[in-house]
């Protein structure tokens, strides 16, 4: 008995055999996703293509029914379960895309869905789990919290946890998308650029690509601020994060899976880090080529083609980028669209100090030249001083230092701001406040167009005993500017004042008796 007893223990220690590649492949082509998921299509992005040199397309997963590549491994997963399983009911965590892959497969075969989702999640993908009929709890700050709490919910009820990433049969889900690239496109592939969270979808996709064809390759992308994976493979061991960026909430995981990271480890080529700006700027380079607007993780493959063939000097080269989910929420759009511009390296943003003199602002745009100014914010504070945010439309980074350097020359002392995240989060719509030195300030709104000259008119018109004491703009893309102007009128000088309105012709709007002018910036 006592023999039988070791041999038994002996047993429990022996863990299972790694799957192979072979095993993977295997998996893979039998893995059972169109039940609920289609072939997405592979797109040229010819727009973003002609601009970086190199051939880019797109594996379009934002066209699934969920909007996401998730629901491949979740129901590859799920049909795999016994009838038992599912009569008792499936459990996942998920930031969002998981969740709608494992309640549309509970609906599809029948079963409950218990789905705990962090409490970051955006509105918009708690919404579509239960209307697919998902059950939700929100717990947690990220996706590692509500994995924590989903294990305990798990245990209490009986049911089955459908992990997201670190399980053989979703793996094996997530790769019929490598199986589907390489049907689509048979020519030359440099490399396949894929998103990284957890693991799941690039373990995948590097297990068939790299069985079938191994000289392409597989380039894991992570947030700067949600590297797990990254540092884990630097480590040679799995690295769980003290926290995780936000803004690409599909892919905000602390701590990547065990099987994710020994695929990873051994079959991903290289990782490329892009940040928020550069991912901004891909979700629009996206949007102007296909009109379909991705989530920050759908867009960070594309960030990274961008900044990997900028990095190695690559042209004529063929790359792929799995475009991986669109559950954006719409709100979010103006913060991207507001970064966008400086992760495309399109605008320059100053901290500018000029004299407190009449003239000063006019002759410091005149400096600005022929370039679009993208913002302008000032407010008088300093009777020597004036202290300007402003935002320039650029070609590249190159003319930001350019630009800087030609402020300095003609005395006006500028901070660049370009890579500050204060300014660019906060400071710039911060600039402004009551001013003891605003006497006899009139306050009006202006629409002006949007084109080259339209500022140069206005100050041009002026009276040159007349002050700006405050300027704020930004430019909206659309083809007028709305811009609100507090400037310093000697009670003499009415008449005048209506005259050079009249002759401007922009359509504006007195705001100086309105009651939040006078409570914030009077």
């Amino acid at each position: 008995m006592a023999g039988k007893s070791r041999s038994s223990e002996n047993k429990k220690k022996i863990a299972p055999a790694a799957l192979t590649l072979a095993d993977y492949l295997q998996k893979i082509l039998t893995a059972r996703v169109y039940d609920v998921a289609h072939e997405t299509p592979l797109d040229l992005a010819r727009s973003l293509s002609r601009r970086v040199g190199n051939q880019v397309f797109l594996k379009r997963e934002d066209s699934q029914p969920v909007f996401s590549f998730k629901l491949r491994g979740a129901y590859n997963k799920m049909v795999h379960l016994s009838t038992e399983q599912l009569k008792r009911g499936v459990i996942c965590a998920s930031a969002g895309n998981h969740a709608q892959g494992v309640a549309l497969g509970a609906r599809q075969l029948g079963c409950r869905a218990l789905v705990v989702m962090p409490v970051t999640t955006p509105k918009l993908k708690i919404d579509a789990v239960r209307a697919l009929g998902g059950d939700v709890v929100l717990h947690g700050e990220s996706y590692s919290d509500a994995y924590l709490h989903a294990t305990e919910l798990e245990r209490e009820q009986g049911l089955t946890f459908v992990h997201p990433f670190d399980d053989p049969d979703v793996i094996a889900g997530q790769g019929t998308i490598g199986m589907e690239i390489l049907r689509q496109h048979q020519g030359p592939i440099d490399a396949v650029f894929v998103a990284i969270g957890g693991g799941g979808l690039v373990s995948g996709v590097a297990a068939y690509i790299k069985s079938v064809r191994p000289e392409i390759k597989v380039i894991g992308v992570q947030m700067n601020d949600s590297d797990a994976m990254l540092r884990s493979v630097k480590a040679g061991k799995r690295v769980t994060l003290g926290d995780v960026g936000l803004f690409s909430d599909g892919t905000a995981v602390k701590l990547v899976g065990e099987e994710t990271f020994r695929l990873a480890r051994e079959l991903v080529d290289e990782f490329v880090v892009v940040d928020t700006d550069a991912v901004c700027a891909a979700i629009k380079d996206v949007f102007q080529d296909t009109r379909s607007i991705l989530e920050p993780a759908g867009a960070m493959g594309v960030a990274a083609v961008k900044q990997y063939a900028e990095q190695h000097k690559l042209k004529g080269r063929t790359f792929v980028s799995i475009t991986c989910g669109a559950n954006m929420n719409f709100d979010r759009l103006r913060f991207v669209a507001e970064r966008a511009e400086v992760g495309e390296q399109r605008e320059a943003l100053f901290a500018v100090t000029i004299p407190e003199a009449r003239g000063s602002f006019k002759r410091f745009c005149e400096l600005i030249g022929p370039r679009a100014v993208t913002e302008f914010n000032y407010r008088i504070s300093d009777s020597k001083q004036a202290h300007v945010f402003v935002g320039v439309a650029i070609a590249n980074r190159e003319e930001a230092d350019k630009l800087g350097r030609n402020f300095a020359r003609h005395g006006f002392e500028a901070l660049d701001l370009t890579d500050d995240e204060l300014a660019k989060q906060h400071l710039r719509h911060m600039v402004g406040g009551r001013s003891e030195l605003a006497q006899d300030e009139r306050l009006y709104r202006f629409i002006f167009p949007e084109r080259p000259g339209a500022l140069m008119r206005f100050l041009s018109s002026m009276h040159p005993g007349w002050n700006i004491s405050l300027f704020h703009y930004r430019n909206q893309g659309a083809d007028y500017g709305r811009i609100l102007v507090g400037i310093q009128v000697p009670k003499e000088d009415k008449k005048a004042f209506r005259d050079f309105l009249e002759t401007l012709a922009y359509p504006c709007e007195d705001e100086t008796d309105n009651p939040v002018y006078r409570m914030f910036l009077r």
